[in-house]
């Protein structure tokens, strides 16, 4: 379980990340574009991932990660659900959502080799 001030902290320790409002949400950027969103009232998070990415992420369990209905989801954004997914998941689905969008000389600090 990742509480909504465990996610804050998680999403704003990578390299010029900010939080900013995005209509009913919380949004997470790197140099203006996103990477994460919060909805503190679901308790969900969307994050950006390549069509890979996605697929890796969701084949662990679909009740916890999956697409986005429609076709926010087709272009990788994800849903993960913070009362069920385990710290590290989610650690790892912002370094690599962070790492889709932010700048490459950025992004190579948190790159998995």
């Amino acid at each position: 379980m990742v509480s909504i001030a465990q996610f804050r902290k998680l999403a704003l320790q990578f390299d010029e990340a900010t939080e900013e409002p995005h209509f009913e949400k919380t949004s997470f950027r790197v140099r203006k574009k996103i990477f994460a969103t919060l909805d503190k009232k679901t308790g969900r998070a969307v994050v950006k991932l390549s069509a890979t990415d996605q697929s890796v992420f969701c084949a662990f369990d679909k009740n916890i990660v999956y697409p986005v209905p429609g076709g926010w989801g087709t272009q990788g954004w994800t849903i993960a659900v913070l009362p069920d997914v385990k710290q590290a998941m989610l650690k790892d689905l912002l370094t690599v959502a962070y790492c889709t969008v932010a700048p490459k000389q950025l992004a190579e600090k948190y790159r998995q080799p």
